[in-house]
């Protein structure tokens, strides 16, 4: 008797990975952007809880006084041009570089610089109330109503509801605003659009910031916020104290 045997061939079963490596990456990548995305979310929390404890502090002061804004936030940049040569005096009128400002100015400011921030900037501030005294000082060097208020009607610096600044990034690199400041030229206007499309986004970020918190601008000085409910206060000539 014969026997025939039937030969198959054997299957080379192939084992398949886990997941493909795209899909790996794919996950990877969603993980990683849920992870940028909560840090961002908790740097915003973060930065509205900071904001709120700083306004509160200030919410047991009258509106009439003025306060140092380095003590209710480390979060500006301050370069004070009148406490040094560097301005267009070319003397240091002040004796040591602060900020001073009224209550309701200060609480705008920090505001204002608590959307900056989000966005990845923060304020930079060249000048912040002005003694009345430095004033009738700087009309007698440059007597041009265009860009220095005459002492006889005083300058809302005086009262503590003015403001000259720019951006900085959140590490503290300088932003292109097109001129320096106390640039007296129509380059230094808002109206004057012959700059990059960079330096012009920057000056419309800084205007449409400090507006929505209630400043407003003046024609010839792309760096200069008046706070608007500023006008009712007095014009003032105190001194602050140096260390």
């Amino acid at each position: 008797m014969l026997f025939f045997y039937s030969c198959k061939d054997t299957a080379v079963i192939q084992r398949s990975e886990p997941a493909d490596q795209k899909v790996v990456e794919e996950r990877l990548q969603i993980e990683e952007n849920l992870l940028k995305e909560k840090e961002i979310a908790q740097k915003k929390k973060d930065l509205e809880e900071r904001y709120r404890i700083k306004i509160a502090g200030l919410d047991t002061i009258s509106d009439s006084d003025f306060v140092n804004i380095e003590e209710y936030s480390g979060d500006f940049m301050l370069d004070m041009k009148y406490a040094t040569p560097d301005n267009f005096l070319k003397e240091a009128v002040y004796d040591c570089a602060k900020c001073y400002i009224r209550v309701p100015v200060a609480k705008a400011l920090l505001k204002a610089n608590d959307t900056l921030m989000k966005l990845g900037y923060r304020l930079r501030f060249f000048d912040c109330y002005r003694p009345y005294s430095v004033q009738k000082k700087m009309w007698k060097i440059f007597p041009n109503p265009g860009y220095v208020a005459d002492p006889k009607g005083g300058s809302i610096h005086n009262k503590g509801a003015a403001v000259d600044i720019s951006l900085v990034t959140l590490d503290g690199s300088s932003i292109d605003m097109g001129t320096e400041f106390d640039f007296f030229g129509k380059e230094a206007h808002h109206s004057y659009t012959k700059l990059s499309a960079e330096v012009l986004a920057h000056r419309k970020l800084l205007k449409t910031i400090m507006e929505n918190h209630g400043f407003k601008t003046i024609r010839t000085e792309w760096w200069h916020y008046n706070f608007t409910a500023g006008r009712k206060f007095r014009i003032s000539d105190f001194r602050w104290e140096c260390e």
